[in-house]
């Protein structure tokens, strides 16, 4: 089972409760796919890392060969090529590196190059395979990455064989971007990470829009909560959102996260909390599952 966390904004503890989900786990394959910004690995500390590079196929112009025909120009709809004093030039920032350049050139003067972006590291941590995505400083975007990511993911979750105790958690980057997009595109659940404010129920209804337009099953942790009023609660009210967890403001827990430790691992409370939590979820998933068919 593929469990992606989102949360409209960072700082409402998506990363707290995605790398406590997958300790709970019997087995679990944790991916942070937050490229730009990836913390998972400061709590599980994972060993026997590997390394792996990510590339771009960046175009390059064989100037000899092109007769300055513009095909790739017209093509390209990201313009990252254009015609200047009678060459082509790339601008390899924004190139999608989609290959239609090199496929429609009739001239065969356009090659590809490997341009490493970043890289993905791959450990293991007690229960937990952990996979990281680093986004090298300056690149667009780190969509390639995130995919590069869930194909692995894939394979780890296929080695756990038959274990039904196994479950995938997707650290997503925050908010709701393309990047965002990638990464639930092939979750069974979506857990929306919230906290009790009116910016975070603002950011709460961004990530549902989300979620609500791929037709994902999903539900609600709100973290941090105190007594009084709650606008992220409400507004689950309001639009029947299962709310599957009301984690307190707890400076136990909070002191535990802050020193990068997994309340799982440190406190039979939190193993239960957490181990409640996937319950909760695995049982959404079978009844969507039996709804549908």
């Amino acid at each position: 089972m593929k469990i992606a966390v989102l949360s409209g904004k960072g700082g409402t503890g998506k990363t707290l409760v995605s790398v406590n989900l997958a300790a709970a786990a019997d087995q679990a394959v944790y991916i942070d796919c937050d490229v730009e910004e990836p913390n998972g690995h400061l709590f599980f500390k994972p060993k026997k890392v590997k390394t792996e590079i990510v590339s771009n196929r960046i175009p390059v112009i064989d100037h000899a060969r092109c007769t300055g025909c513009r095909t790739c120009v017209n093509f390209c709809k990201f313009n990252a090529l254009a015609y200047i004093n009678k060459k082509v030039k790339v601008f390899e920032d924004i190139c999608h590196s989609c290959g239609g350049c090199q496929l429609f050139c009739p001239e065969k003067a356009i090659d590809e190059k490997d341009q490493p972006m970043g890289k993905i590291e791959s450990g293991v941590s007690e229960n937990v395979r952990v996979l990281t995505g680093i986004l090298n400083t300056g690149e667009a975007s780190g969509i390639p990455i995130i995919n590069r990511l869930l194909e692995q993911g894939v394979v780890m979750d296929s080695q756990e064989g038959e274990n039904t105790n196994g479950h995938t958690v997707i650290d997503c980057p925050p908010g709701s971007a393309c990047s965002v997009m990638e990464s639930i595109e092939d979750a069974d659940y979506c857990v929306l990470v919230a906290e009790p404010t009116l910016f975070g129920s603002h950011n709460l209804a961004m990530v549902h829009e989300l979620v609500t337009l791929f037709q994902k099953p999903h539900g609600v942790v709100l973290n941090k909560c105190l007594e009084g009023e709650n606008p992220s609660e409400a507004y689950c009210i309001e639009n029947q959102i299962k709310i599957l967890e009301r984690i307190p403001f707890d400076h136990k827990l909070g002191t535990l996260n802050s020193n990068a430790l997994i309340g799982v691992r440190e406190e039979e409370d939190y193993q239960r909390l957490f181990s409640t939590l996937l319950q909760r979820i695995v049982r959404e998933v079978t009844y969507e599952t039996t709804t549908d068919s």
